[in-house]
């Protein structure tokens, strides 16, 4: 963890951590002066939300990863899912009973319980294990003890359900000083409502392993004389709806049958069922290859699966996002009907919506960004983690609650300069520092080497000229172009960062009209001070960064100059002057020097010297250029078409 954990937000009583506890997996933050963070360590950022107790059910055996990974092992004694029974009769929960691998029971009041072994363990039991674990877990990080804790819940969580979650808050050893609705919680962690001038309305869209809920909320903001603690914007959820049974593993199942089918016709293997008549090891092949080819599917147009069947039998195949996708439509088409009784049920239309913000794993599934944007007509948000976001929305509630107010350093100005890596280190700059937010800029671009396929994008803020100077946001592709010769692309980037201090990142290759965008948050992680310390270090370095700046520009695109005459000089060997073709082969010969000097040391050349050479060769290959089209002209003369 790269935080300081000195400056937490905390108080006499210790620090507020804001906690997530999932119903796939759980994921613990906490919040200081440069905004939330997640709480990390090397098992990863999200805790699986799994138990698992011994024969007798008196211990518990395993917590989050393990009680996971072996849980084929210990179906009986391992618990998961335990958020679905959270406050909830045992009636009321016999429909989950089909979908989860241990015993339900009814307890006292009715309440569902569930047996291991012989003993009865209560939900809230369970999800303290849960909560033990990311609480052990923020310790170890933060090198001070946990007492306090926000916890989110769904917001369709009933009063009972709520304080079973403060109960396992409480057998966990924390005291719960706010229960969060999740939806709230992922409004706050983009900041959105701190220092708005009107209402908003807000619709969370929340696509996770098992579950969908979507929730609208409406966010006013504080009057002006309002001195409350809590900030006094205020969160008011509408309506909520969903599906207790939709979720990523749904896509899995899918992706499954199709393999299975297929593996069935082509090795002729019996169908007992529609389950397949194969090995336990093979079926576990299949879904995790089921897994795999869903994650690849969301970053890459095609995946291709390769599984041992046995007996020297292989099953091939390439799937594509396309073929995903005609999969996918109708599981999408359940989750819009859940957003439009959602919209009746608040008694607003799909173009009310200010902001849909994307929360769960599943909603990085480009159809599912797509088809949401098109059902509210709005991007939705996308640039903090859809697994994190909640937490950190926690966390920032946790903050509140300490007194501690949120500097959101983009809600007036920008405050650093935002732009994207170009060749050889150097940083454009789209949209520059001081501009008032929302801002919009856009700049094109080409490429530098022959028959790319594939642009990376890097986006960066700060105020140096170079990469290695500035801070690094994000990095995406603009994949499937046609190979073109270095500099015929035309490649837009478009920056926009909206009132919330949200940056979105667009690009569009214009030729072949491939496009490819994403979100981030620009000014996340970083301190006032910090950023009065880049602009200081930008204004001392200012003159030796931007001859470096125009020196790496110059490498590059007299680079592509010489290119193109040499590929002319061999091209046109008998039609040139020996004279002539000399004088431009020294012209070169001193700016491939030139080139190795600065590539080496940027200092040891001067720029205008550099300039003047260019440009000194570009006049004296007009010449060339006009006997290349005269003998081109005279070529198609004698070959017409």
């Amino acid at each position: 963890m790269s935080r300081d954990s000195q400056s937490t937000t905390q108080s006499s009583a210790g620090p507020i951590v804001g906690i997530d506890l999932g119903t796939t997996n759980s994921v613990v933050a906490c919040f200081d002066e440069r905004g939330p963070y997640i709480l990390d360590e090397d098992a990863g950022p999200l805790v699986p939300s799994v138990v698992r107790y011994s024969s007798a059910g008196d211990t518990v055996e395993a917590v989050g990863v393990d009680a996971r990974l072996r849980a084929v092992e210990f179906p009986d004694r391992t618990i998961a899912s335990v958020k679905r029974l959270m406050g909830r009769s045992a009636r009321d929960a016999a429909s989950d009973q089909p979908f989860l691998s241990y015993e339900i029971v009814e307890g006292a009041h009715e309440t569902a319980r569930i047996r291991v072994g012989e003993r009865i363990i209560t939900p809230q039991e369970v999800s303290a294990e849960i909560l033990r674990e990311l609480k052990r877990k923020a310790e170890a990080a933060l090198g001070t003890p946990v007492q306090r804790a926000v916890i989110t819940v769904p917001a369709y969580f009933d009063d009972a359900q709520r304080q079973a979650t403060r109960d396992a808050g409480r057998l966990a050893g924390l005291e719960v000083v706010r229960i969060v609705n999740e939806p709230t919680a992922a409004a706050l962690a983009y900041g959105i409502g701190a220092g708005a001038s009107a209402p908003q309305t807000i619709a969370v869209f929340d696509l996770g392993g098992g579950t969908f809920d979507i929730s609208i909320l409406a966010i006013t903001p504080a009057e002006e004389d309002d001195n409350s603690p809590a900030g006094a914007d205020f969160f008011q959820v509408l309506s909520t709806a969903g599906d207790t049974h939709l979720g990523g593993d749904d896509v899995d199942h899918m992706l499954f049958r199709l393999l299975a089918t297929e593996i069935s016709q082509q090795f002729d293997i019996s169908l007992d069922r529609d389950v397949l008549d194969l090995t336990a090891s093979i079926r576990q092949a299949i879904r995790e290859f089921s897994e795999s080819i869903k994650i690849t599917l969301s970053a890459e147009e095609s995946a291709h699966v390769r599984i041992d069947l046995g007996a020297g039998r292989f099953f091939e195949r390439t799937i594509t996002r396309d073929e995903l996708d005609a999969l996918l439509a109708p599981w999408i088409d359940q989750a819009l009907v859940s957003c439009r009784r959602a919209l009746r049920d608040s008694k607003l239309e799909a173009s009310d919506i200010d902001r849909v913000i994307m929360v769960g794993g599943s909603t990085r599934i480009p159809l599912v960004r797509r088809r949401v944007g098109e059902f509210f007509s709005v991007a939705p948000y996308t640039a903090l983690d859809p697994d994190l976001v909640v937490a950190l929305g926690a966390a920032a509630q946790a903050s509140i609650l300490s007194g501690d107010d949120r500097s959101r350093l983009l809600m007036d100005v920008i405050p650093l300069s935002l732009g994207i890596e170009t060749a050889g280190g150097a940083v454009a700059k789209i949209i520059v520092r001081n501009q008032s937010a929302p801002a919009r800029a856009a700049e094109t671009f080409s490429t530098s080497v022959d028959n790319q396929t594939s642009i990376k994008l890097h986006i960066l803020q700060g105020e140096r000229e170079m990469v290695e100077d500035c801070r690094s946001l994000a990095v995406f592709h603009l994949a499937g172009l046609p190979p073109m010769p270095a500099g015929i692309p035309q490649l837009e980037v478009e920056f926009l960062v909206d009132a919330n201090g949200v940056l979105s990142v667009s690009a569009v290759e214009k030729r072949s009209g491939k496009r490819a965008s994403l979100q981030v948050v620009p000014a996340h992680g970083l301190t006032r001070d910090e950023v009065e310390r880049m602009e200081t270090e930008s204004l001392t370095h200012a003159r030796e960064d931007m001859t470096r700046h125009r020196i790496v520009d110059l490498i590059a695109n007299t680079q592509l100059d010489v290119k193109w005459i040499r590929a002319q000089l061999d091209r046109l060997s008998a039609d040139l002057d020996p004279d002539y073709r000399a004088d431009l082969e020294k012209r070169i010969a001193y700016l491939d020097d030139i080139i190795t000097r600065a590539q080496s040391d940027w200092r040891s050349v001067d720029p205008e010297d550099f300039h003047s050479a260019k440009q000194a060769l570009d006049e004296a290959s007009v010449r060339m250029h006009e006997i290349s089209i005269a003998k081109s002209l005279r070529e198609d003369e004698n070959h017409p078409a």
